[in-house]
């Protein structure tokens, strides 16, 4: 049985780490990067010593990550929400409804989004990045990749790298919103490309698509397997 002054520390940890993870959040968006972000410098944002944030975090990584994870982790609820909501027979049209929600996410919440895609985050070793909180959001159009196989249409490009090739070019197209026209008039047109981006990857129609089957592999597959580190469950599909 955990006594009581064991719960209380218990709880005086987590409020710890929230407020070294908001502390975080908040130099994040006011530096644009993490090049400056060092212990010492969080410890001071919180009014500790920076000794005390390796009681809750092991690295700068580890950090960095954990102050991301909600919003990450805001993103693929707002996805998989999306794929419930429309046509869940049409499993082509639930992945058109992922991207669509990823491109509105991006254009509702520029600042979120550029905290988690364009800040400068630091160098992880490759073994580390099959555990960043990215792979939320890249296994939920994994999933919407696999559905869509699954049901009996073609894939142009083997899973990973649809997978990669979708996500790369959703994010490109909310960059450029964000660069060039920063309104909502191009709302539109970044939603009418997300679609010709998932039609350009899920092709035909279950039965009668070009390809006789989907592309099994690839050597950019291959790395961006490598990369993901051991196979991850793709988890519920949403």
């Amino acid at each position: 049985m955990r006594s009581a002054g064991g719960g209380q520390r218990e709880r005086q940890g987590q409020r710890r780490r929230q407020e070294i993870v908001a502390a975080v959040q908040r130099l994040l968006g006011e530096w644009g990067s993490s090049d400056r972000l060092t212990m010492r410098a969080v410890a001071k944002e919180v009014g500790i010593s920076a000794p005390s944030i390796y009681l809750h975090f092991n690295d700068k990584t580890e950090l960095v990550w954990a102050a991301l994870e909600d919003r990450y982790g805001e993103l693929a609820a707002q996805m998989a929400a999306a794929a419930q909501a429309g046509d869940v027979t049409d499993p082509r049209a639930r992945l058109r409804a992922q991207a669509h929600a990823y491109c509105r996410f991006a254009m509702s919440s520029p600042g979120h989004y550029r905290l988690m895609f364009e800040v400068h985050q630091p160098t992880a070793d490759p073994s580390r990045i099959g555990g960043h909180p990215a792979r939320r959001v890249s296994t939920s159009l994994r999933v919407g990749l696999r559905r869509c196989e699954k049901n009996g249409f073609g894939l142009s490009l083997p899973v990973d790298q649809a997978t990669q090739t979708l996500w790369a070019g959703l994010h490109g197209m909310v960059s450029l919103h964000h660069s060039l026209y920063r309104d909502e008039s191009s709302e539109g047109l970044v939603l009418q490309l997300a679609d010709g981006l998932v039609d350009s990857l899920v092709v035909g129609d279950p039965g009668g698509s070009p390809f006789t089957e989907s592309v099994s592999e690839t050597e950019a597959s291959r790395r961006i397997r490598e990369l993901r580190g051991s196979p991850e469950p793709d988890g519920p599909q949403p």
